[in-house]
């Protein structure tokens, strides 16, 4: 075991004793000790991570879900990894993630399946060189903090000039990734297939316009919002070659979907096309590691929903699945997804802004409720901090008033959705939305694991 300095020994100590103690009385506390541990040392990131190979996983959407799958995928393959699995993904939660897995006595080279936040990648490559850095999709989110999708890039190309030794695994269907002026050895996933019959781009869609010639894009064919096989017929900018290809897809359900990928049929255990391009991800990184494609396969087939992230929950007899919705492009998926049940079902809205979900809510006009009208809805709970703000855009959308329950507490919503017609209510949730309501949820005995 390498020697480590009298300073960090302190910083990991105190900070696996604050993190002990937050466990026991606050059942949470992933950022805190994190704090702690950075105000003793500043460089213990670099002493708690010393012995791991680090795969980033980093980008607007899917990030909780891919993480989830390449870990899973690693945990299977028999290695040793560990990832930071409550979401913490800005600098002090992921230092309390490295801190709660050190061990003084253990020098074992393991595996770190790392989510992180977009704008902290730069703090993370400045103390690590990961071995794999994904970026998944860059779409409009949070624009009071991020602004446009040139600017969550730039954020994270900033990270990406600390570590020229680090592979990077893109999104080849995301425009914004092709032809990046860096040194790193990159390789690229996408659809080889249209999923629809649209070649046209959506008005309200994000990176419309060729990242080298400001021209329109043309598609061959797009997947969702923005992403697909585009192609710029000004300047012959380009989707780049596709190491790993969505072949085909076989089917899609509400509870999982069957493709093939590089000719290798694989069923993804959770539904939805924006879940396609997660597992695709998965799967693209995992063979870059070696992984066998047996291993891959069996645990994408028993991906379990998890988090907000189509997380299935019993409440009264009546399946209730959370669905984490946080900005145009992820919203809309969600409601593709949705669509695909036939069944008789009810929905709740919960919308909030908070810091962490965005102060400015005019997204919500971005998305396409209208959809939701050609589906079987029998309830439309109404909850949240801008509650009024989500009915009016209901209404808007042709909504009938007389479905609206206005919820304006959990317990409220809690009733609503008992007393709901049908057996499945999906539950459309913004980030600290969904981690209030799974709390809420928790301290009522429905849920059993919060974190």
């Amino acid at each position: 075991m390498s020697k480590i300095s009298i300073k960090s020994t302190i910083s990991i100590l105190i900070s696996k004793l604050v993190l002990n103690i937050s466990k026991g009385l606050f059942k949470g506390g992933s950022n805190f000790p994190g704090r702690v541990a950075l105000k003793l040392d500043n460089n213990i990131l670099k002493t708690v991570a010393s012995n791991y190979n680090v795969i980033l996983v980093t980008g607007t959407n899917g990030k909780t879900t891919t993480t989830s799958m390449i870990y899973n995928i690693l945990k299977k393959s028999g290695k040793k990894v560990i990832t930071n699995s409550t979401g913490a993904n800005m600098l002090p939660g992921i230092v309390a993630c490295f801190v709660n897995n050190y061990h003084f006595s253990n020098n074992e080279k393991k595996y770190a399946v790392i989510e992180v936040d977009e704008a902290n990648v730069k703090f993370i490559t400045s103390a690590i060189t990961p071995k794999i850095i994904t970026i998944t999709n860059l779409f409009r989110d949070q624009l009071d903090r991020y602004g446009e999708v040139y600017t969550t890039l730039n954020k994270i190309l900033e990270g990406l000039k600390n570590c020229n030794g680090a592979k990077l695994v893109l999104n080849g269907d995301e425009s914004l990734l092709g032809e990046l002026s860096l040194k790193n050895d990159i390789c690229y996933y996408g659809f080889g297939t249209s999923i629809n019959s649209s070649d046209k781009i959506d008005i309200n869609a994000d990176a419309k316009f060729c990242k080298k010639c400001q021209h329109p894009y043309e598609y061959n064919f797009i997947t969702y919002n923005h992403l697909g096989d585009f192609y710029c017929p000004n300047c012959g900018y380009k989707r780049a070659e596709l190491k790993y290809k969505l072949d085909s897809v076989h089917d899609l359900t509400p509870y999982n979907s069957a493709v093939s990928i590089n000719g290798n049929d694989i069923t993804i255990g959770q539904p939805g096309v924006y879940n396609i391009y997660n597992g695709l991800c998965a799967y693209a990184i995992c063979k870059e590691l070696g992984i066998e494609e047996s291993v891959i396969g069996e645990s994408l087939k028993n991906q379990d929903s998890h988090f907000g992230r189509q997380e299935s929950i019993n409440i009264e007899g009546k399946e209730a699945k959370i669905i984490l919705v946080k900005n145009p492009a992820g919203y809309n998926q969600a409601i593709d997804t949705i669509a695909i049940d036939k069944r008789s079902m009810s929905i709740a809205f919960l919308l909030n802004d908070n810091y962490a979900d965005g102060r400015d809510v005019s997204w919500i006009w971005d998305v396409n409720f209208e959809k939701i009208n050609t589906l079987d809805v029998n309830d439309v709970i109404i909850g949240g901090i801008r509650l009024y703000d989500m009915a009016i855009r209901l209404k808007i959308a042709g909504f009938n008033e007389d479905q609206f329950h206005i919820s304006s507490n959990f317990e409220d919503i809690l009733n609503s959705i008992k007393n709901s017609s049908g057996e499945t209510v999906y539950i459309l949730a913004t980030y600290t939305a969904m981690i209030d309501f799974r709390k809420f949820l928790n301290s009522k005995g429905y849920i059993k694991k919060l974190w």
